[in-house]
């Protein structure tokens, strides 16, 4: 299970320099419970009760789907689905690799969705 708040620009910028000590807004914000060799290491039961928290800036979610020309509902997704791989232990700030591989994951995702790829016209 996940918690998911929808909320506005100005909460999310509390918690992003609150729990990353980053004082500005941002999309989308991802608070795991457990590291990633935890979740690798999981018995055959599955996973915890709570994998973690989503936050998500409503305004800047708008916004950002305006710029790119999609609908809010696709952009959410994406967002959605880039902070649940964050809770499963996938990063993309320490190198290119680790954000392509990152990215891929989140096209394949989105494309069970029959959402397009949100980079353009990577696989």
């Amino acid at each position: 299970m996940t918690s998911i708040l929808f909320t506005s620009d100005e909460q999310v910028h509390e918690l992003n320099r609150e729990w990353r000590s980053k004082d500005k807004p941002t999309n989308v914000l991802s608070f795991p419970m457990l590291e990633r060799e935890d979740l690798l290491t999981l018995g055959a039961d599955g996973p915890p009760e709570m994998l973690g928290d989503i936050a998500l800036a409503y305004e800047t979610c708008q916004r950002e789907a305006e710029e790119k020309g999609v609908s809010l509902r696709d952009h959410t997704a994406h967002l959605l689905v880039h902070g649940f791989l964050h809770l499963a232990g996938h990063d993309h700030v320490d190198s290119d690799e680790q954000a392509a591989a990152m990215e891929k994951l989140e096209i394949e995702a989105l494309a069970m969705l029959g959402i397009a790829d949100p980079y353009g016209d990577r696989a």
